[in-house]
């Protein structure tokens, strides 16, 4: 099977925000890719995480790009202000997005890389007529709004369908995974075709986050 770039993205949601400076400064000197830096508003999701005002003291101390996944609704009214807070990658979810090409448009016009979320009860199939204009998809394998999820086995299908998709149509976009994620099933995810690995409480919960970050990195090797 073809090999593709193994990128991981710990989730500073699971970081301890009382010693937030060096769980990014841990980061920073592991062999992780990118910060994922998880929004939530409290209506997309049933849950409420950080907002701009933290990214922004975030990007100050980090450096690596910083993923944004925004579980919000109306993305389209802060996406300048995520831009200026210091995202580098603004996902936004299909399901929020009434005019999505249009939300791809705005992002990559302001400067950023555009991603795209997928719940897990939506098919990759809605994402056809846009995948050539989409740099990330990103596959929840949880339901989004809360971390330490059990992971959803229907994932490695879905990125599967992904890849394909993908495949014939040419397309550049990664996919990027998130929820449930850890050393047991990173390679299955890499395996099925997955270019991003988001991980949470896998990192941030482990006696060495520096070395699960390392096994995670190396889990298709």
């Amino acid at each position: 099977m073809e090999k593709h770039p193994v990128l991981v993205a710990p989730s500073l949601l699971a970081a301890n925000f009382l010693e937030l400076g060096k769980d990014i400064d841990m980061v920073n000197r592991s062999e992780a890719d990118w910060f994922h830096l998880d929004v939530m508003d409290g209506r997309f999701v049933p849950n409420i995480s950080y907002g701009l005002p933290v990214i922004a003291q975030i990007k100050k101390r980090a450096n690596k790009p910083c993923d944004v996944h925004l579980m919000i609704e109306e993305p389209e009214k802060y996406a300048a202000d995520f831009k200026k807070a210091g995202a580098d990658i603004l996902t936004v979810h299909l399901e929020a997005c009434i005019h999505l090409h249009r939300n791809i448009q705005q992002i990559k016009g302001l400067g950023m890389k555009a991603g795209v979320a997928l719940n897990p009860h939506t098919p990759v199939g809605m994402l056809e007529n846009v995948i050539r204009d989409i740099d990330v998809v990103l596959i929840m394998s949880v339901n989004p709004g809360f971390g330490g999820q059990t992971f959803i086995e229907q994932t490695y299908h879905k990125i599967r369908q992904l890849r394909k998709l993908i495949t014939d149509t040419h397309s550049h976009a990664l996919i990027e995974v998130d929820g449930g994620i850890g050393t047991e099933n990173a390679g299955q995810l890499i395996d099925a075709g997955a270019n991003v690995l988001v991980a949470g409480s896998a990192v941030f919960s482990s006696a060495d986050p520096e070395k699960t970050i390392h096994a995670l990195k190396t889990s298709a090797k």
